[in-house]
């Protein structure tokens, strides 16, 4: 099997290849960080290819379908993506644009593109890494994450239904973690105010439960909890907590 991990060089995106690894599953590993990628690639014991590109750059989205449609992937990971904290007014206007790039174009480019090859085979995994933020009322002072986290929810949920319909043997998960001891706090700046889980954790989960067709994946008890929460609780009630949340990790 081979198994392609965007945002590969660091955090979630990097355990998910280790475990993966671990499974004897080739991998593509793609980001930014070339550098990174090579010394990870280096302590991995399957074949491995490094493919240093920027995927909030569409063009690089088509690039990296292109450089790797001749290859039967049997597994696509999306995983590259961050975050950002300020007050939408005060935001950064083209770090808003990047973000919805990255977090959601890019998904979207690389599921429609990988996902006919899979059905056209009638087998192959998707797995599409959203956050629990995906479920939240909204995210104000983290708005725009928020936004682009519930549209990968969205859009992983609809095409499951699509799968099953045709009776597919293509299968897709969506994973929702909450805070998760990564770089991703240091690039949003903010600080978590509640433990967050480690990234190995959230990984073996995920490989684990993506084997099993799993379609929503949702990492710790209190992140499960918070998903029943968003069902049932005032809209406007979610949303003042959710100020607080994200006021206190600013602080």
């Amino acid at each position: 099997m081979v198994a392609l991990v965007t945002g590969a060089s660091s955090g979630i995106g990097r355990d998910i290849a280790k475990k993966l690894a671990d499974k004897n599953i080739n991998l593509i590993l793609v980001s930014r960080n070339e550098d990174s990628l090579s010394k990870f690639a280096k302590t991995l014991k399957v074949k491995t290819r490094i493919i240093a590109l920027d995927l909030s750059k569409k063009q690089n989205c088509y690039k990296l379908y292109e450089m790797t449609k001749n290859i039967k992937i049997d597994i696509l990971v999306n995983n590259a993506g961050f975050g950002s904290c300020n007050k939408f007014s005060d935001s950064d206007l083209l770090t808003d644009i990047n973000m919805i790039d990255l977090n959601v174009c890019a998904v979207q480019i690389l599921s429609r593109l990988y996902v006919k090859d899979f059905i056209r085979r009638n087998r192959g995994y998707i797995l599409n890494v959203a956050s629990s933020a995906g479920f939240a009322a909204g995210g104000p002072l983290m708005a725009t994450y928020y936004a682009t986290k519930s549209y990968i929810i969205k859009l992983s949920l609809a095409i499951y239904e699509e799968l099953r319909r045709e009776r597919s043997n293509v299968s897709i998960s969506v994973l929702c973690p909450g805070p998760v001891k990564t770089k991703f706090n240091k690039r949003a700046g903010v600080h978590f105010s509640v433990k967050p889980m480690l990234s190995e954790d959230v990984a073996k989960m995920a490989v684990e439960k993506l084997f099993q067709k799993q379609l929503l994946i949702i990492p710790g008890l209190s992140m499960k909890l918070s998903y029943i929460a968003s069902k049932i609780l005032p809209l406007k009630w979610q949303l003042r907590v959710a100020y607080k949340i994200q006021h206190k990790k600013k602080n």
